[in-house]
């Protein structure tokens, strides 16, 4: 965004453009004149198959400042490659992005598969949803998306995938994409949190905070089992 000096409204802004790229309003599976009436319910039913998967993350493309926007032009194709490979290297954004990995060959035995993910860091989805907006979006090809490859072993791409469309265009963007993703996205720093939490609990950091309000150290104990479960089941995809 070239901003020098970061406010927390520059970064409230990043976070109400991911979002609204979203949640601003998408044409529904009835065709182009019906707009979805439950974006929430329509989320939770297109990633959320499994009650132990719910962790959702957003990846948003192109974001960038306004000056950079006048001299800038995108195709479907270029920015459905980088938001792919943004997904399978959990890349943050299109800067940085490890072109390196790739997703693991199909039919090989589960071992080696998961061997191959952990030498590549190649993340593995459960659902993902990507949402279009703005000039030429039916002329989109999201073939890439389909790749059974992407996705764990219990769940096929025809239910794994979704796309939502409108050709209304999201602030001054003549085509943007966004990709909500219900995959391993979020391990890294679930378990960088969980980790540093244990560590404050364990030198009883602020928990006389806590107890004087009814919160007893057997709560802690349940959250941190809850959550550990929470990372150990995605990276066991």
């Amino acid at each position: 965004m070239n901003i020098k000096q970061i406010s927390f409204s520059d970064i409230n802004q990043v976070l109400a453009h991911q979002l609204g790229s979203v949640f601003q309003p998408t044409y529904s599976a009835e065709g182009p004149f019906h707009y979805r009436r439950n974006p929430l319910g329509d989320l939770m039913e297109n990633l959320v198959p499994h009650p132990e998967f719910k962790m959702l993350g957003i990846r948003n493309i192109p974001q960038m400042s306004e000056k950079s926007l006048a001299y800038s032009t995108f195709t479907w194709a270029g920015l459905l490659k980088h938001l792919r490979q943004m997904l399978i290297s959990n890349a943050k954004m299109e800067e940085g992005i490890d072109w390196q990995v790739q997703p693991p060959l199909s039919g090989l035995p589960p071992l080696g598969k998961v061997s191959l993910n952990k030498e590549l860091r190649f993340n593995t989805s459960i659902a993902n949803l990507v949402i279009l907006r703005g000039k030429d979006v039916q002329s989109a090809d999201l073939e890439g998306f389909k790749d059974p490859a992407l996705y764990t072993s219990w769940l096929q791409p025809v239910n794994a995938f979704n796309v939502w469309k409108t050709q209304r265009a999201f602030r001054k963007y003549e085509k943007s994409a966004a990709l909500v993703s219900n995959s391993q996205f979020l391990i890294k720093p679930l378990d960088m949190i969980v980790g540093k939490a244990w560590n404050m609990f364990a030198s009883k950091a602020y928990i006389h905070q806590y107890t004087k309000f009814g919160i007893e150290e057997e709560d802690f104990l349940a959250s941190f089992t809850l959550l550990e479960q929470v990372v150990a089941s995605y990276r066991n995809l």
